[in-house]
């Protein structure tokens, strides 16, 4: 098949006459007739004009190139892939740090759930940076990280002003009052801001 052929193609495949084409690109009946009858060939300009009308290449006007297929285009992560590990991270951080606690008795356990929090809270951020359906994704972490994130802090702040060692719960060896006061805080702090952020976060 040659350019004549594949004008003549074209314009059949349009549903169009010699006479339409001619005033669509601007010339006459007769010089879509010499084109298609391999007369004479259209110069340049025309080539163009005839690719942007029937919307194909020049390459294929000219040589009967097909353009090659478009390759997909890889969309971003789902952000909430990252949520759901970041969720993990801050949940194995909490329960490592009980259990060392409640077998060494050591700040070190403190230190250890806050490493791992913090990695879990950093892994929700690359995916809030990196991925897509973000907004979901946001919503779910902190309704359900708002309860991990806040039991050792409260339970350090609470276990300091009763005198004892920085620990990731309130401390059994401690004053009950006092660690009914700071469970009695910490599920009120939570349920309240559980509210505000189910009302605050966009959903989807």
């Amino acid at each position: 098949m040659n350019i004549a052929d594949r004008i003549q193609q074209l314009r059949k495949a349009k549903g169009i006459s010699q006479e339409e084409l001619a005033d669509r690109v601007g010339v006459s009946r007769q010089a879509v007739s010499k084109w298609e009858s391999e007369q004479s060939v259209p110069d340049l300009n025309k080539i163009i004009l005839l690719s942007d009308y029937f919307g194909v290449t020049t390459d294929y006007l000219l040589k009967g190139i097909e353009p090659l297929p478009e390759q997909p285009v890889k969309g971003k992560p789902d952000a909430r892939i990252f949520t759901i590990i970041g969720t993990a991270l801050n949940f194995i951080g909490l329960v490592t740090a009980i259990g060392i606690w409640l077998t060494r008795y050591t700040e070190l356990a403190v230190m250890v759930g806050f490493i791992l929090m913090a990695a879990g809270c950093a892994v929700f951020a690359v995916g809030q940076l990196l991925g897509e359906n973000t907004r979901s994704a946001a919503r779910w972490f902190w309704l359900v990280n708002v309860w991990l994130l806040a039991l050792m802090p409260i339970s350090c702040v609470f276990n300091v002003l009763s005198g004892w060692y920085l620990a990731p719960i309130p401390d059994p060896r401690g004053y009950f009052v006092v660690d009914a006061l700071c469970w009695l805080f910490y599920g009120a702090a939570c349920v309240v801001a559980d509210r505000w952020l189910r009302k605050k976060l966009p959903k989807e």
